[in-house]
C-alpha cells in the first residue's frame, strides 16, 4: 500500500510540475509580445505588408464563419486607413479547398481592396509556417500579422523569434462563451506547443 502512495505521490509531483511549466511557457509567450498588439486602427504604426492568417471561410454548418470574416475586415482597415501596402493571404489548400483564394476574393469583391497588392500563399497550413514562408519565400520582414487576438500572441512570438519585424492587429473577436473557452484552452496549449518547438530549434526548420 506504501509503494502504492509513493508512485501515486510522484505522478501528482510530476503534473504539478508539468502544469507550472506549461504555465511559463504561456507568461513567456505573452511576456514576449507584451505591446506588440493593437485594437485601434489610428494606433497601429505603419509596415510594407499585412500577413493575414488563414481559416476556413464557412463554419460545419454552411454559414459564414465570423472568424473569417472579422479578419478580412481588419485587413481591408489596414489597406484603407494607408497602413499597408501589400497583403499576403496564408492559409491551407488541398483539393476542393482553398483558404487563400477565398480570403483573396473577399477582400476584392466584399471590401475593395486591389487585387494586385494580394499575394496568396497556398501552403500557410500552420501558424508557424505561414510566418516562415512570409519571410523566407516571399521576403517580407516588416509585417503586421492580422488574426484575432488570442492567436496574434502565438503568431508574434514565432516571428520575434524568427527575428521579424513583427506587430499584430487583433481583429474582432467572436464573443460567445463556448467559442472562448475553446479557443483560450486551444491556444494555451499550443502556446505550451510553441515554446517547445522554439527550444528545440523546430521552429525554424518550418516545422
Amino acid at each position: 500500500m506504501k509503494r502504492i502512495l509513493d508512485i501515486l505521490k510522484s505522478f501528482f509531483n510530476l503534473v504539478e510540475i508539468a502544469v507550472l511549466l506549461m504555465i511559463l511557457a504561456n507568461v513567456w509567450v505573452v511576456a514576449l509580445t507584451n505591446g506588440r498588439t493593437f485594437t485601434k486602427i489610428s494606433k497601429v504604426p505603419p509596415r510594407e505588408t499585412a500577413l493575414v492568417l488563414g481559416t476556413s471561410p464557412r463554419m460545419k454548418s454552411g454559414v459564414s464563419n465570423p472568424y473569417f470574416t472579422k479578419r478580412m475586415e481588419a485587413t481591408a482597415l489596414l489597406y484603407h486607413h494607408g497602413k499597408i501596402k501589400k497583403i499576403i493571404v496564408s492559409g491551407e489548400k488541398s483539393k476542393g479547398y482553398d483558404e487563400p483564394f477565398a480570403m483573396k476574393n473577399y477582400l476584392v469583391y466584399q471590401e475593395g481592396v486591389p487585387e494586385n497588392i494580394i499575394i496568396e500563399d497556398p501552403k500557410g497550413f500552420k501558424t508557424q509556417v505561414s510566418i516562415n514562408n512570409c519571410k523566407n519565400i516571399y521576403k517580407k520582414n516588416d509585417i503586421i500579422i492580422v488574426s484575432q487576438g488570442f492567436h496574434n500572441l502565438r503568431a508574434l512570438f514565432y516571428a520575434r523569434n524568427n527575428n521579424m519585424n513583427a506587430l499584430g492587429f487583433d481583429a474582432q473577436d467572436v464573443l460567445s462563451n463556448q467559442s472562448y473557452y475553446r479557443n483560450q484552452s486551444r491556444e494555451f496549449l499550443a502556446r505550451v506547443s510553441a515554446v517547445v518547438y522554439y527550444l528545440l530549434g523546430i521552429e525554424k526548420k518550418g516545422g
